[in-house]
């Protein structure tokens, strides 16, 4: 009985080891963060209450809580009210003390109240999972005791390490600390590669934090979302649906007007336009070592902002003040402007999913 009823061999025991944490890391990004944190996602009743119970057997994170935290992660990203910025606590905090952060704000009443509605709220909730959500947890060490014997529960102790690692060091920390920037989110959200598989396409941090309602984290062509494999697996069988993917922007060379239809493309696409614009002319220009210019294009990276940033302004407005931006942006002769402004015209409208 040293081995367990099953009485597998090491290599055995591995592969079920990760097998059963890649399910829980699967759990947390489908249905706690694309699901309930963000309403990306639809999810059968059925596949959902998978969800909630595995999470509940090996994890012991409830919907609400985990929920209401990381929407208040977003609405309050990197400031002192962020409840696990690596900017605020320190790197090392979060690599270290991550979970006991999250405890923290989990006794928050009014984190809880204010960022949690909408979660499941039935019988099971309030009678199982809430009130005993670390039996669960109990559980799994018996199943892994009867099964695996004294390995066990060293199978056990990584099931229960992994998302506080992971998801929490490695996601909430080093997520927002290193790594590489798809798009200029206004905060410090960084990809981490090449841990797709492991993280469930959570690594893909900058992605996410750019377009946080998208069920789909990957943008580029080398990205692999796992979690964005199993959507798609799931939707096959009409188990799932997504409800929001990236905008995808198009770009017609042959279309040199700024219309209606411009503004509402490059609106949608706003973060992309200024990364564009950070790469096509602000970089180069800083290579070259032209002050003159780099200073003039910074104003007008300036003045382009402001034009999304007028909420209050009419459709007739926003159009005229696009034009006259294009206008004066093309008469300073500086080339990477006036190219810069030749790509912006021509941006059309394209839908979210097909």
């Amino acid at each position: 009985m040293f081995y367990g009823l099953l009485n597998l061999p090491w290599w055995g025991m591995v592969l079920v080891t990760l097998v059963l944490t890649h399910i829980t890391i699967i759990s947390v990004t489908l249905y706690l963060h694309r699901c309930q944190a963000h309403r990306s996602l639809e999810i059968h009743p059925a596949v959902s209450h998978f969800f909630r119970f595995w999470l509940w057997i090996t994890t012991g994170m409830t919907t609400k809580v985990w929920a209401a935290i990381h929407r208040k992660h977003h609405a309050r990203v990197e400031t002192e009210n962020d409840p696990h910025s690596p900017q605020i606590f320190g790197i090392k905090t979060l690599l270290f003390k991550g979970t006991e952060l999250y405890k923290r704000e989990a006794k928050n009443q009014e984190t809880l109240e204010r960022f949690g509605q909408g979660t499941p709220d039935d019988w099971m909730e309030r009678n199982v999972y809430v009130p005993f959500h670390k039996r669960g947890i109990l559980l799994t060490l018996v199943c892994d005791l009867l099964l695996f014997g004294v390995p066990g529960l060293t199978m056990w102790a990584v099931q229960m390490m992994w998302i506080p690692f992971f998801a929490t060091a490695i996601i909430n920390g080093v997520g927002h600390y290193w790594g590489y920037r798809n798009f200029e989110s206004e905060d410090a959200s960084r990809n981490v590669v090449p841990w797709g598989t492991i993280l469930g396409g959570e690594e893909l941090h900058n992605n996410h934090h750019t377009y946080p309602t998208s069920a789909k984290m990957s943008v580029k062509w080398w990205e692999f979302d796992s979690g964005w494999f199993y959507i798609c697996l799931l939707s096959f069988f009409g188990l799932a649906r997504a409800k929001r993917v990236p905008p995808t922007p198009v770009i017609l060379k042959d279309k040199t007007q700024i219309d209606a239809e411009t503004l509402c493309a490059l609106i949608a696409n706003r973060i992309q336009v200024m990364t564009t614009f950070s790469k096509q002319v602000i970089k180069p220009l800083l290579k070259s070592e032209n002050r003159a210019a780099l200073q003039l294009v910074t104003q007008f990276r300036a003045q382009l902002q402001a034009i999304w940033n007028k909420t209050t302004a009419s459709q007739k407005e926003l159009i005229e003040a696009l034009h006259e931006w294009c206008e004066q942006a093309e008469k300073t002769g500086v080339k990477r402007l006036q190219e810069f402004v030749a790509y912006l015209k021509g941006y059309s409208l394209q839908t979210a999913l097909s």
